[in-house]
């Protein structure tokens, strides 16, 4: 989605192709989950741990908030293609990492609408325009300051 609407910014594309917009995810910031990762690995006694942020939106809140964040109405760029439907497609998926939070003390810091702006600025960025700036913000006051400026 992201990468879309940055193409959709640059000239490059005209809409967007997606499926189902109600599928709801668990959508997370994987900075995050690699930093729960290391701890699960410097932990004492092996185990395994869901990853997740317990919560869940759907395709369609992402990408209204993505959309609105550069301030395009989505619903002139989206177009709903049947191709991107899945047949076996779960409906809603989301993470219950409440033993990772107990034992190892970790919890998600990256709210979804916070995620999404980190998203939309990197992929801007990756294709050469300057990003509205607030993801990358939230990125570095999150305690993630390896962010590339």
């Amino acid at each position: 989605v992201t990468i879309g609407l940055a193409k959709i910014l640059a000239g490059k594309e005209r809409n967007i192709r997606l499926g189902n917009l109600a599928a709801k995810r668990d959508w997370g910031y994987a900075p995050e989950y690699v930093e729960l990762m290391w701890k699960m690995l410097q932990h004492d006694k092996p185990d395994d741990y869901v990853i997740g942020t317990g919560e869940n939106h759907s395709v369609e809140e992402f990408v209204k908030e993505a959309f609105e964040y550069v301030g395009l109405d989505w619903r002139k760029y989206l177009i709903i293609d049947p191709i991107y439907f899945r047949p076996t497609e779960v409906d809603e998926l989301r993470a219950d990492s409440e033993k990772a939070k107990n034992i190892l003390g970790w919890k998600p810091r990256t709210k979804f609408k916070d995620l999404v702006k980190i998203m939309v600025d990197a992929d801007l960025e990756k294709i050469g325009i300057d990003p509205p700036g607030e993801g990358k913000k939230l990125a570095i006051e999150n305690g993630f300051s390896w962010i590339k400026s």
